[in-house]
């Protein structure tokens, strides 16, 4: 293809790692051991590489203890913690599954996640904020029989899991971890289903090790680095591309606070002199906007990443003048890529580094494509396709849902629209499916609609995406109410949902109407419900 197409494939000087991330982590720990690998804030605890290793290898031999075998799903519910760390090392050195657990899931959401994955062993925190953890285990109890155990985390519960396994030998250990490979399923991450139900997007070792690898290259990572980690564990941005991009270079992790407070964060850069940082643009806006933000000496950093929805021009321009982040990056992809496709790289120019989502990354392709699959010239709008390393091994036990987003060339359809510039990088410009971003979470309305139709007042709805300053856009439910019902505000749609629903997921505004405005055709016309919402609300 010449350069006039939307195409372009990303540099391949530095090799794929082609390693297990078990043995890519003890490499570090080879030539990095008393360095400090993890600090947890809140607890004060610490740990150099050497340190870290032990721990993980002593819940590594309680997994095994346990009876978990190689390719058992093992699911973590928790909010960042020490322990979410060493899980995931664990899990990958003895094979098992790790199947991520989103801390502001409910009953209704955690249940099919369990039952999907088939999860045998859920290690859990008992409670956070106002999720009862500990309570919604026992109430699914008899919706999750193929579940065998939960663990606490934050209990003696721990501690027992860590003895059972000092009956087990190193090299029964050892010898786990020499026979996995790097194809091999490590990672379920569930995504919001377009189809009403989260999808499993199942993950290698090869898949994230050397995303997470690539994405701390791309902004000049080496063992002299200190990251802050604000985002979840549970995303892709926590436990890849911040996790696996240190273990990978001998990084120190620094989890600030177990859910993102931006006072926390700005604590921990200044008090363990971080060299960089990580955030959604919501995360920076509020740092920056924070009373206290001119207090803190942010003079230690250096770099960071800006990932998880668009990133505003002049959030760019204060991460860099008054957060002394010079060479921060732009990353875009998504849970199924592993997740990173594209990045802006640390000289990049503002221009570059605000207007568009970078480059295709090391050993990846990527094109723009028209809805019969045929590349678009460069400047034109199509959808952003994916190829490589990073795209996953397919949906867990769904091949057809697999084989809708992986077409016969591998290539992954992102759903995204896309336009590559003339120098090769890129801009998204839209989405072909209606997903909303909140806040870095992406939802899909299909899967709120689902849930509301399971409301007894509800004879039809629809969920668009609104305008909101602080989170990027809001949900909007439109309710058609079933003859005689009593009026449903949003306040109604919340206590329905509180306890069922994540919190992002649970609409901001409800609009009651008698009829959805749809085409000649009989399709809902979204993007007019968007518009009429916004001059109805005042947005």
């Amino acid at each position: 293809m010449t350069s006039t197409a939307s195409y372009a494939k990303g540099p391949t000087d530095v090799p794929l790692l082609d390693e297990t991330i078990g043995a890519n982590f003890e490499r570090t720990v080879a030539a990095h051991g008393s360095r400090e690998a993890l600090v947890e804030v809140a607890s004060g605890r610490r740990w150099t590489y050497a340190e870290l290793n032990r721990d993980v290898d002593r819940l590594a031999r309680g997994l095994i203890a346990a009876g978990i075998e190689q390719g058992d799903r093992v699911g973590i519910w928790a909010p960042n913690c020490a322990e979410w760390v060493i899980t995931q090392y664990a899990t990958a050195k003895i094979g098992a599954i790790l199947v991520n657990v989103n801390p502001a899931y409910r009953t209704h959401e955690y249940s099919y996640a369990v039952n999907q994955s088939g999860l045998k062993l859920l290690l859990s925190a008992s409670s956070f904020k106002l999720s009862d953890y500990r309570a919604m285990v026992e109430q699914t109890a008899a919706e999750t029989p193929r579940l065998e155990r939960a663990v606490y985390v934050d209990t003696d519960d721990w501690a027992a899991l860590i003895a059972e396994g000092e009956n087990v030998p190193v090299e029964v250990l050892r010898e786990r971890s020499a026979g996995l490979r790097p194809s091999d399923p490590i990672n379920i991450q569930y995504t919001s289903g377009t189809t009403g139900f989260p999808k499993g997007a199942t993950l290698s070792h090869r898949n994230i090790l050397n995303n997470g690898y690539f994405v701390t290259e791309t902004i000049n990572f080496t063992e002299q680095d200190r990251l802050v980690i604000p985002v979840p564990f549970y995303h892709c941005f926590g436990m890849v591309m911040a996790n696996l991009g240190c273990t990978s270079h001998g990084v120190t992790m620094i989890i600030p606070s177990p859910g993102f407070d931006p006072k926390a964060t700005l604590k921990a850069i200044q008090d363990e002199r971080a060299t960089a940082v990580y955030g959604v643009p919501t995360m920076f806006i509020a740092m920056q906007s924070h009373p206290d933000f001119a207090t803190f000496d942010l003079s230690s950093l250096r770099t960071g990443i800006m990932a998880g929805s668009p990133c505003p021009v002049e959030v760019m321009k204060r991460c860099i003048t008054e957060m002394g982040m010079t060479e921060v990056s732009i990353a875009y992809g998504m849970t199924e890529t592993s997740p990173v496709s594209c990045q802006t790289h640390a000289d990049d120019d503002l221009d570059r580094r605000t207007a568009t989502i970078g480059s295709v990354h090391p050993h990846l392709e990527i094109k723009m494509v028209d809805p019969a699959g045929e590349t678009v010239p460069r400047g034109e709008p199509g959808e952003l396709c994916t190829r490589g390393y990073s795209v996953m091994l397919g949906y867990w036990e769904d091949p057809e849902k697999t084989a809708e987003a992986i077409d016969a060339d591998g290539w992954m359809h992102t759903g995204d629209l896309a336009t590559m510039r003339e120098d090769g990088y890129c801009n998204i410009v839209g989405r072909i499916k209606d997903m909303v971003i909140r806040g870095g979470e992406n939802i899909y309305p299909r899967e709120i609609e689902e849930f509301l139709y399971t409301h007894p007042d509800v004879e039809d709805v629809q969920v668009v995406g609104v305008p909101n300053e602080r989170y990027g856009e809001e949900l909007c439910a439109w309710i058609k109410l079933r003859p005689g019902a009593a009026p449903l505000d949003a306040e109604g749609v919340k206590a329905f949902a509180t306890g069922k629903l994540a919190h992002y997921k649970i609409p901001r505004y409800v609009v009651l109407v008698e009829e959805f405005p749809m085409t000649v055709t009989g399709k809902i016309r979204k993007a007019e419900m968007r518009e009429r919402s916004v001059a109805l609300l005042g947005l």
